[in-house]
This record gives structure tokens, C-alpha cells and sequence, in this order.
């Protein structure tokens, strides 16, 4: 049983491919194009998805697209018929939808010239956005039963969808329609402290530990939680949602209209200014913002186990890639686990579209649990040489037995390290394939790779990576954390010693590194470990305000414009001197 699961024509559009339930390939069409949150048709992810899987479309059994136009049609409709301006806009925009939806199968058959058009068409299954990401969450989790949660701005007409899953079954419970929209409020929220730009939300997770939550219940005015419910949001401080949220230009970047009101800048302050500087209101707005989102979060776990009365969740959804609040979940609900898969937000949409049908339509049982996110695109020694001798490059190739003694001992010296492993991950974080690595014990790391090599604000925070038996003596909460999708205290008489990674509250947005599931990553860490006794690495994901690195070439060239002591890719070590 072959599937290929599509996000097309909506941000981060993205292609995976199941064999008989078992993930192959996944990948984000960013990654190639070299445009953030591209938004087109993944042409060319799905044709990796297609060569590493070893087949042809002609193969496919099923194409997954994760888009429903039709679901919730009657409520869109009453929605769009309290304003006719909207209807009308609402019509063009579905004719517009119609002819992408009515050219994939033309689109596809340039990708593979073996199928032909009504072949394709008849493969095509269109799967409503937030079941894909409830999918995306429970299918690949560990997890025989448990409960599931989608919770992001908006999709198909639905903010948030909870269920329960169990085996091969998936439940819809309950849904919240546009436009009450936690992601919505924070996509807000976000804009009016200055941070336009689609995809900027983190920035505030970041910003939030350097202030006090003072507005708490000021905000509690903007979004209301409903007793024995789950919540809505006082729309007055908002633009009317009539005119849409999101929308995409001609080059496929997905675009956010204004989302507040004057009403909001009367109560919250007006929009800070790009040029205007960060005052303490703003961090503490932000940090306001911050704790009502992760009151709201726990306030909808809490409804959803009343609910199931199960002690397992899995999420996904672009608000589950708030990982402040996801690491304070088993503290502040009864949900003793949590799943989080490493593309929670809108690429796994394709990952979550495929096993939707796999189960739903093909009838087809679990097969796998995946704790591994490096599914994207790999590159032998052969191919990195060749690349290096094109570009007129000095290189060196240390054996495999040898290599990780001698990046660890550069690590300990203080160098910083572009480390170029195996195959790229999916989803947002480098988790040891395309990482750049640094000592967390250098009190001067975070200056040195914000203002040298990674160009970013300096508030932003950097991420441990440590060895996964080594959790406990370092962090206040043991639990896996596979795809750097919590974020936990660090334990007090620790922090001292790794303020590279210790951010302004006392936590740090850990990966747990497992020797079975990244055995190079691991053995690297270990041998800083043998070193320095830190088993503990500074990682941070290898671009510069750009997609994360997928091939050598962009490696090598973003080492080059950067101070960067040392790129590792795979055995082949560039240098400076």
C-alpha cells in the first residue's frame, strides 16, 4: 500500500510518502525552492519523495491531499452570508481554489509524464486540514489509545478539533469554527508588538521570559475562556474576519492581513514600530500574552480528558509548536504523556494527510512509531567531495573511528560548528542532521552566534541537546523530548554551567538525543561529554534568515559568508585556520 500525502497551495507546503504504513520520505518544498513558508505546489518534494521511495506515481495507490473544501460548507456559507462583500470575495477565492484543486492531477502528471491525468484523479482523496493533523499527531505516536487536540489559526473553517484515537480508529469529538482562533489571537498579538511576518509567533515565546505577566486579565477581556467548554474570542478587537486572515502572492508567500483593530491599540498600546526600540511594556506584554495562551491550552486539555478520560494526548497544529506551554503540559493537566510529532505545524499536514487515508481509506492497521525526523535529503562523502572540488575548496576526510573525538575537542576550544549529517529533518527544528554546534559552558555563545553568524534578535534563546539518560541530572522534568518540542527548567545548580543555553526564566528548549535513533549525533555529544563532563551541546538550526541548509552547496555557503570555525559534512571537515 502506496501513499503520497500533499499540503499544497497553503504555507509550508510540504510531500510524504507511506509504504505500507511506514514513512519513507518527508520533506518541505522550502527546503529546494529556498523561500520561507513557500506556499505553492510541492512539485519537486513530491519528486523526492518519488526517488527515494524507488517508484513512480504510476505506483501510488492513493494521493492524499491534506485541504477539504467541502467540509463545513453549510456553516462557511451562513458565515460569508452575514456580509455580501464577503460572499462575493468568498466566491471568487473558491473559483480560484477550484481550478488549483482541478489542475493537481495536470500538475502531477509533469512530475511523473508515466500517468495520465484521469488516472491521477482518480487517486485523489481530500482530507479536511485539521483530521490531517490529528493524524500527523496519533498515528506515528507510541501510543495504542489516546486523546488528540489540533489547535492552530485556522483550516478548513476549524480553529480546533479534539478527539480520541485508538489502534487503527480515530474519533472526532468536537470542533471550534473560524473565527475563534487561539492562533488567531496570538498571530495578533504578535503583529501589535511588531513581528509582521507570517511564522513570527516564536519571536514572542522568545521575548516573553524578560517580562511579568501584569495583563493577564486584561487579555482575559480578548479571549474568553467558557466554562465547562473550550473558548472564543471577543472579536470587537479584531478586523472583521470576513476579510480573511491569510493570503498568498503571486511568488506563494503566505501573507497576514492586519489582524487587530483600533479597539485593541486603545487597550494594548499602539503597534510598536520596526524601528521603535523593546521597552519593558513590550516584554511584559509579551509575557502576558505567553500565559494566557498556556491558560487556554491547559483550560482545552483539561475539557478534552473530561472527555476521554484518557492520560495520553497527542497534538499537533501550528500552536502546538508553542513549546513553552507544551513543556508544562503533565504539570498542569491530567495528561501524564504527550506526543508532539517534529512537524507539527502546517508540512506535516502531507505526513498527516497520508495516514488519514492509509487507516480511513485503505483500512490498512499501525505499523510504526516515529521518534526519528531526519526524512528528508542525504548526501554521500562522494557527492560532498565532488562538490568541494567543483567550488575549488580545501578539504580534509577523517575516518569515522576518529571524527567525533576531534569535532568535540574543537567544540571544548570554543569553536563553533556547522554539522552536516545524515538526512535533513522535517519540520522546523535541526535536531543533529542540519544543526550548528557550540559549547553551552561559553558565557559568549549566544552574542557570538546572534551577532556573527545567525544575525537574529538577540533575545532568542538557543537550544541543548543532551545525551537522553542524562535528563534528569540536569533538567527539573525527565521525559522525551525527540523533536526539541518542550521546554523545561533547568535545574538550578546546573545553570551556571551552561548559560549559552540557559535562557532568561532558567529553562531550556531541550532535544533528548537517544543512541539508537541519531547514533552519529549521539556519539558526538558523548565524546564533548568524555571531555568536559556536559553532555550537553548548544544547537542551533544551520541557516541564516533563510530555510535550513538541505544541500552541500548551501552549507558551504552559508559557512563561507559567516564566521563559522569548522563545517562537518559527514566525514568531510572544511576549516579555517
Amino acid at each position: 500500500m502506496i501513499i503520497l500525502g500533499i499540503n499544497a497551495y497553503h504555507a509550508d507546503a510540504s510531500a510524504a510518502i507511506l509504504i505500507d504504513g511506514k514513512l519513507v520520505a518527508a520533506t518541505e518544498e522550502e527546503r529546494f525552492t529556498r523561500t520561507k513558508h513557500w506556499a505553492g505546489f510541492p512539485v519537486v518534494s513530491i519528486a523526492f519523495c518519488l526517488k527515494e521511495a524507488g517508484i513512480t506515481l504510476a505506483d501510488v495507490d492513493y494521493i492524499a491531499i491534506g485541504r477539504d473544501p467541502k467540509a463545513k460548507l453549510f456553516k462557511k456559507l451562513l458565515f460569508l452570508l452575514s456580509s455580501p462583500i464577503a460572499a462575493f470575495r468568498y466566491a471568487i477565492q473558491r473559483f480560484k481554489n477550484a481550478k488549483q484543486v482541478s489542475s493537481i492531477e495536470a500538475i502531477l502528471s509533469t512530475v511523473d509524464t508515466s500517468c495520465d491525468t484521469a488516472t491521477l484523479k482518480n487517486k485523489i482523496i481530500q482530507v479536511e486540514h485539521h483530521r490531517a493533523h490529528l493524524a500527523s499527531a496519533f498515528y506515528p505516536s507510541p501510543f495504542e489509545e489516546a486523546a488528540v487536540l489540533s489547535i492552530d489559526g485556522a483550516g478548513d473553517f476549524t480553529t480546533t478539533m479534539l478527539g480520541r484515537a485508538k489502534g487503527s480508529s480515530l474519533e472526532v469529538l468536537e470542533s471550534i469554527d473560524f473565527p475563534h482562533s487561539l492562533g488567531v489571537f496570538y498571530s495578533a498579538m504578535t503583529q501589535l508588538l511588531g513581528f509582521p511576518y507570517y511564522g513570527d509567533e516564536y519571536k514572542i515565546m522568545g521575548l516573553a521570559p524578560y517580562g511579568n505577566p501584569i495583563y493577564v486579565d486584561a487579555l482575559r477581556d480578548v479571549i474568553q475562556i467558557i466554562p465547562d467548554g473550550l473558548f472564543k474570542l471577543n472579536l470587537s478587537y479584531f478586523q472583521s474576519p470576513h476579510k480573511g486572515y491569510v493570503h498568498y502572492s503571486e511568488e506563494h508567500l503566505p501573507l497576514v492581513h492586519t489582524l487587530f483593530n483600533e479597539k485593541m491599540e486603545e487597550r494594548f498600546g499602539k503597534l510598536r514600530k520596526k524601528e521603535e526600540a523593546l521597552t519593558q511594556y513590550h516584554k511584559d506584554l509579551a509575557a502576558s500574552v505567553q500565559r494566557i495562551t498556556e491558560e487556554v491550552i491547559f483550560h482545552v486539555l483539561r475539557y478534552v480528558h473530561k472527555q476521554t478520560g484518557l492520560d495520553k494526548v497527542c497534538i499537533a497544529g501550528g500552536v502546538a509548536q508553542n513549546s513553552v506551554a507544551n513543556g508544562k503540559i503533565t504539570r498542569n493537566t491530567p495528561f501524564k504523556e504527550v506526543y508532539i510529532p517534529s512537524a507539527g505545524h502546517d508540512a506535516g499536514i502531507s505526513m498527516g494527510a497520508a495516514y488519514w487515508v492509509h487507516h480511513h481509506q485503505a483500512q490498512q492497521a499501525r505499523s510504526e512509531t516515529v521518534m526519528q525526523a531526519c526524512t528528508g535529503s542525504q548526501y554521500s562523502n562522494e557527492e560532498i567531495i565532488a562538490v568541494c572540488k567543483e567550488l575549488n575548496l580545501n578539504y580534509k576526510q577523517v575516518e569515522e573511528a576518529t571524527i567525533f573525538d576531534y569535532v568535540a575537542t574543537r567544540l571544548a576550544a570554543g569553536k563553533v560548528v556547522g554539522w552536516f549529517n545524515g538526512r535533513a529533518e522535517f519540520g522546523p527544528r535541526a535536531l543533529g542532521g542540519r544543526s550548528i554546534l557550540a559549547d553551552p559552558r561559553r558565557d559568549d555563545a549566544k552574542e557570538l552566534l546572534n551577532l556573527k553568524i545567525k544575525r537574529r534578535e538577540s533575545f532568542r534563546p538557543f537550544a541543548p541537546s543532551i545525551l537522553k539518560e542524562q535528563v534528569s541530572q540536569w533538567f527539573e522534568l525527565d521525559e522525551p523530548v525527540p523533536f526539541m518540542e518542550k521546554v523545561f527548567p533547568i535545574r538550578k545548580e546546573k545553570q551556571a554551567q551552561i548559560p549559552a543555553v540557559t535562557h532568561a526564566d532558567g529553562s531550556g528548549r531541550l532535544q533528548t538525543v537517544d543512541k539508537t535513533v541519531s547514533e552519529r549525533y549521539y556519539k558526538l555529544i558523548d565524546a564533548f561529554y568524555q571531555q568536559t563532563q556536559v553532555p550537553i551541546l548548544l544547537n542551533t538550526s544551520f541557516n541564516e534568515n533563510e530555510p535550513i541548509v538541505n544541500a552541500p552547496e548551501e552549507a558551504i555557503r552559508c559557512y563561507l559568508r559567516t564566521d563559522m570555525d569548522m563545517l562537518v559534512m559527514q566525514n568531510i571537515i572544511l576549516e579555517r585556520n
